[in-house]
């Protein structure tokens, strides 16, 4: 479709929109990034970067004139507020889990005319998805995992992570947390109820800052670990799992498959 479908000049609020918009060749279209992107390299480059997280400059996006800004979750509302009685057109997405995301970047892709690539795109990513499945379902035994996505308090795995650890080969200790869309509600209060579920794997990714294992390893009482007694702990950056995008279903899957799948070679 022409290069004038959709909106024409997008501030992205969030890394994965962003990524998404450069693999489906319509990184034209951006005009402001979030600071914390990273993925791809390039756009820290090429693009100015007008927010945080949780903030960002009100008058700076404003000044770029976007036709839409596009951002992530509930984290993001009173952000969203401030463009929107700023006179933006803002849309948040509330994508949760590996369908959710699949079906976020179809209506990214609609609105910028670039439904055939999405779909090879997406065609590609789930035939991969699915040899993977295939390959972990030979494995003798699959890992029980603990996926913490923060220390203090320690948060366990959101849907789609849990999702994607199911995928790579692996059992998620923790799945009646992972149904919590909202992270204080994946909050775990007793620091030894991870203890108890003896995970076998530990993969940190502390949204943004990084994963210190031998803290975790000398928390009271989590000697006895399975993962700790092993040393199978892990950190995979945020930006590759945390990221409800791209880059979760491809380099994060990628990750955690292959930890699991050397740990079925090494402890079978």
């Amino acid at each position: 479709m022409h290069a004038s479908h959709g909106p024409q000049r997008i501030v992205c609020l969030t890394e994965e929109t962003t990524e998404w918009l450069y693999l489906l060749g319509e990184q034209h279209r951006i005009v402001g990034i979030s600071g914390y992107t990273v993925r791809p390299r390039q756009a820290r480059h090429e693009k100015p970067r007008v927010s945080a997280f949780l903030d960002g400059r009100i008058d700076r996006i404003v000044a770029l004139e976007p036709d839409l800004v596009i951002g992530f979750s509930d984290m993001q509302a009173a952000l969203a507020d401030k463009l929107i009685r700023a006179g933006l057109e803002v849309w948040i997405t509330n994508q949760r889990s590996v369908a959710g995301i699949v079906t976020t970047l179809r209506r990214v892709a609609a609105l910028v005319g670039a439904d055939d690539r999405a779909e090879a795109w997406i065609a590609g990513v789930q035939a991969r998805h699915a040899a993977i499945a295939a390959e972990a379902a030979r494995w003798p035994r699959r890992p029980r995992v603990y996926f913490e996505e923060w220390d203090v308090p320690m948060i366990s795995a959101i849907c789609w992570v849990s999702e994607l650890v199911g995928l790579a080969g692996g059992h998620d200790v923790f799945p009646e947390l992972a149904v919590q869309p909202l992270g204080r509600d994946r909050v775990i209060a007793d620091a030894l109820e991870p203890v108890r579920r003896a995970p076998e794997i530990i993969v940190g990714s502390w949204c943004g800052k990084k994963f210190r294992p031998e803290r975790v390893a000398a928390r009271p009482d989590w000697g006895a670990v399975p993962a700790v007694a092993g040393g199978w702990l892990h950190e995979i950056k945020s930006c590759d799992i945390l990221q409800p995008g791209p880059a979760a279903l491809t380099d994060g899957l990628e990750q955690l498959h292959a930890l699991f799948g050397r740990w079925a070679r090494e402890t079978a």
